[in-house]
């Protein structure tokens, strides 16, 4: 049985698994491509980060749902370009425990336009701890982050 993974180590495989995902089909493109074609390979790799977070939270073993335990800051754009937003985990058990967040950041409209997974780890019994949760790549426009899931284990 795998052992909790550490924030990088989670970032890690998301980050990579996300570049993999949209790189392919955009690297892909040919004269014959439209516009809405692209767009559909675009959303196809963003499904793919999407499902590969999942499949994270997934792998977690003696994992309870901790969604409703779970606040998010507000979004903001770091000196990378990319969109970060604070995670708050609340730990209300008698003993530590340790939070795998999948965070979804949508524009205005509502669509997924990047998906991340962060760890809170060790967060002490009764009380709460942050991480940052941030973008795989540079996201334009308004920003909003919403919890997906969030499983604490």
């Amino acid at each position: 049985m795998p052992g909790p993974r550490t924030r990088r180590s989670t970032t890690t495989v998301l980050l990579t698994a996300a570049t993999l995902a949209l790189v392919t089909p955009l690297t892909s493109c040919s004269d014959d491509d439209t516009p809405s074609s692209v767009a559909s390979k675009a959303a196809s790799a963003y499904a793919s980060a999407t499902a590969e977070a999942g499949r994270q939270l997934d792998e977690i073993k003696g994992g309870i749902d901790a969604k409703n335990s779970v606040r998010l800051g507000d979004t903001e754009t770091d000196s990378d370009g990319r969109t970060t937003v604070e995670v708050t985990a609340e730990n209300t058990t008698d003993s530590t425990k340790s939070f795998a967040v999948q965070v979804n950041f949508k524009d205005e409209d509502g669509n997924l336009l990047d998906a991340a997974v962060v760890t809170v780890s060790d967060v002490a019994a009764n009380k709460t701890a942050n991480a940052t949760a941030r973008s795989t790549r540079d996201l334009s426009g308004e920003v909003q982050a919403e919890v997906e899931r969030a499983v604490r284990y």
